[in-house]
């Protein structure tokens, strides 16, 4: 019997078929790795003296202006009049996923969002997973996995799609094509779940665009889940299963040099590959293992855009510029996190390679099959969101919005 690397592999596209571009900001300053800097930014945003000075904070687009109308989004209890005549406190921010790796903080409001995808917050909740699927010349990896709701971004700035796991709040109708997890379980012999074929999904998905190699080889299988199910771990700090990522002790990152406590470090990230040591102006951390250093996502270094992201300065009197006086101790903390995230990652690809070789040569459903049975095609409504209408959402200026 043919193996899985020698006939057409299906396509996540059509396997995950509902998916919904990145987030369009249209603005910066919406965005940012502090809330606290969000917060000052909205507060000088509203005390501007008139409404030409506050409209050349805000920086007006085609899609939003001081007097665009548009409804809440969902979920997100914050005021829908006009920016125009907008006060009071800052909208509470979210945290968001920001690229493949990093979590920054957004102002949930839909007046200074141009494309905020709102049918991505209709299903966001805490039974949620997000599947990113990067393009570009190096999308390497093609999937990063989030529990926040993502921008959908590279580190570039190139547009991947978003492909929500649930079409549902609460974890309700996989977005997966119709009769895929039936077949699947006829063809395994045992059942097979939603959260299952995505722990696959991260175990050995790697070509772009993104195919799917399915086996029907029950214990390459369970190997390639348990596997995808680590991989799904790291992605999403832990989101799922109460305990955050940590490496074993003797090997977990410390701060040996503490950053100052006024000012950001005005030199870029280096490492010293002796000490294993990654060194942020006065600060100083290690071990940190050389493959979390090298570890790369669409082209650029993980923790040097991670660091960049929070080093750099926007262009004086602009709103990007307002930003922490200092190093504030919760990105220590986050960077730690991150080195321990991708230092692990690094450490399943020789377990995520020898599964890929394993496949090559073992028995596989190929988009053949999968039209056989009336897998594929998917029906044309599984590619578009479906109707959610749980509760109410404020429309503009305070109507109820009819979904």
């Amino acid at each position: 019997m043919p193996g899985v690397g020698e006939r057409e592999a299906p396509l996540l596209g059509d396997l995950m078929p509902w998916s919904v571009g990145p987030l369009g900001l249209g603005r910066a300053w919406v965005m940012g790795p502090d809330a606290a800097s969000l917060a000052a930014r909205w507060e000088r945003l509203v005390g501007a003296e008139d409404e030409a000075g506050r409209a050349a904070l805000f920086r007006p687009s085609r899609a939003r202006t001081l007097h665009t109308s548009v409804p809440q989004l969902p979920g997100q209890a914050t005021s829908t009049a006009r920016l125009a005549r907008a006060g009071g406190p800052c909208p509470a921010p979210v945290r968001v996923a920001h690229g493949p790796f990093d979590q920054q903080w957004l102002i949930p409001d839909h007046r200074l969002i141009d494309s905020a995808r709102p049918e991505l917050w209709r299903v966001a909740d805490d039974r949620q997973i997000h599947v990113v699927e990067a393009a570009g010349p190096d999308p390497d990896p093609v999937l990063t996995f989030s529990a926040l709701l993502p921008d959908g971004h590279s580190p570039a700035g190139r547009p991947g799609r978003i492909r929500p796991l649930y079409r549902r709040p609460g974890g309700q109708e996989p977005n997966l094509a119709p009769g895929l997890l039936d077949h699947l379980t006829t063809r395994l012999a045992r059942p097979v779940t939603a959260g299952d074929f995505l722990a696959w999904t991260a175990a050995v998905a790697g070509t772009h665009p993104c195919a799917v190699p399915l086996t029907t080889d029950t214990e390459a299988w369970e190997t390639g889940v348990a596997l995808g199910r680590r991989v799904l771990w790291l992605h999403t700090r832990g989101a799922h299963r109460g305990e955050r990522p940590r490496m074993p002790g003797g090997r977990r990152p410390y701060v040996r040099a503490s950053l100052p406590a006024r000012g950001l470090p005005d030199s870029p990230l280096r490492y010293d590959p002796d000490e294993s040591a990654l060194l942020l102006g006065e600060g100083r951390i290690s071990p940190v293992p050389r493959a979390a250093w090298e570890f790369h996502a669409g082209g650029a270094r993980v923790l040097e855009t991670w660091f960049e992201g929070r080093t750099a300065r926007g262009e004086p009197g602009t709103l990007e510029a307002i930003g922490p006086a200092g190093w504030p101790s919760a990105w220590t903390s986050e960077l730690l996190e991150l080195i321990t995230v991708l230092a692990l990652l690094a450490e399943l690809r020789p377990e995520r390679r020898a599964l890929t070789d394993r496949l090559a040569d073992g028995p596989g459903i190929d988009v053949a099959e999968l039209r056989a049975v009336g897998v594929l095609p998917v029906p044309g409504a599984a590619r578009r969101p479906a109707s959610v209408l749980d509760h109410h959402e404020e429309g503009p200026e305070g109507q109820f919005a009819l979904l």
